[in-house]
């Protein structure tokens, strides 16, 4: 299983949602085919050709905010 995999489960594993790194979610946005474009601050924004909604998120530290990892 090679890294990505292994983020992918660690995502859907809702145990992580406190302790998922930043760089982990964009990383598993890039490889997904999101483009990433800088927001205002340490905002991130995600778009995707064909998907209407954009993502937009934002590191507490390090950290991946946990209400981005809500399911």
């Amino acid at each position: 299983m090679g890294k990505f995999e292994k983020l992918i489960l660690k995502l859907l594993s809702e145990a992580s949602d406190n302790n998922f790194a930043f760089d982990e979610l964009r990383l598993i946005l890039l490889n997904l085919g999101f483009t990433e474009k800088k927001g205002s601050g340490s905002h991130r924004i995600f778009y995707k050709e064909n998907i209407s909604e954009i993502v937009n998120i934002q590191p507490l530290g390090s950290k991946a905010k946990p209400y981005h990892l809500s399911r």
